[in-house]
């Protein structure tokens, strides 16, 4: 079955609830059926049978998403299961949860980490609905947070959605001294039946978006690569799974 995998890579959005409320938010899955799934998500055996399934199929990467993903408790095993059957791991997270001690339940299973950071303008970050009942986090919490991740020998990216409310900001001297290896800069994506209720104020232009990814590109000198995605780009081009254990789309 492997050879009819095109999208080698697989995200399993695995736990519905967050800790940080993002006004744009493409996977809030408010269209589970809170009757048959109260909690919003599938529990650890399923989602066991899920990475067990998906590796079966042919993936080789599994991205495990969110909601927030580490308020999950069952997530370390996950990811060890994940890389115990061969395949790549990454989590895609808000950094709000990263510590040495949650690190070392994954050590040598997890191979990256895509920190979510659109601002390092605190003001910004609660605008949007980037923070935590603490507040929201700064430049230097970002920075341990990455730090952490590569001393536990985990690789780094940073996951960038520009919108309205930060299409103007240039975080690239922070990203250079916060060293990933990739900077994904991704134009904030309308998701129907997904953020509906409040995608209209954050919407950005292509040419908006094209600004603020021709200021980043300078991170590129550093070693760093810059990866813009567009909304023409993202739409149908990811294979996800949802909280239920259901593959589904951003086309429709």
């Amino acid at each position: 079955m492997s050879t009819a995998i095109k999208i080698p890579s697989v995200n399993f959005h695995l736990w519905q609830p967050c800790n940080m409320r993002c006004g744009f938010c493409f996977a809030t899955f408010q269209d589970i059926d809170p009757d048959n799934l109260p909690k919003g998500h599938i529990g650890r055996d399923d989602c066991i049978s899920v990475v067990d399934a998906l590796g079966e199929a042919g993936f080789q990467k599994i991205n495990f998403a969110g909601g927030e993903p580490t308020l999950c408790p069952w997530l370390s095993e996950l990811i060890t299961r994940a890389s115990d059957i061969g395949l790549v791991t990454s989590i895609v997270t808000n950094g709000s949860r990263i510590t040495p001690d949650w690190l070392q339940s994954v050590e040598g299973h997890l191979d990256w980490t895509a920190l979510s950071i659109d601002s390092v303008n605190r003001a910004t970050s609660l605008r949007i609905g980037r923070a935590t009942q603490s507040g929201p986090l700064g430049e230097d919490d970002y920075l341990r947070a990455a730090d952490i991740l590569r001393t536990n020998d985990v690789r780094v990216k940073v996951n960038t959605v520009v919108t309205r409310f930060n299409f103007e900001e240039d975080m690239t001297d922070f990203i250079i001294e916060a060293r990933p290896e990739r900077w994904k800069l991704l134009q904030v994506l309308p998701v129907k039946g997904q953020n509906d209720f409040s995608i209209g104020e954050y919407v950005i232009s292509g040419g908006e978006f094209e600004r603020y990814v021709r200021r980043a590109r300078r991170a590129e000198t550093c070693g760093i690569e810059v990866v813009p995605e567009r909304n023409e780009l993202m739409r149908g081009s990811y294979v996800m799974v949802d909280p239920a254990g259901r593959f589904f789309d951003n086309v429709e």
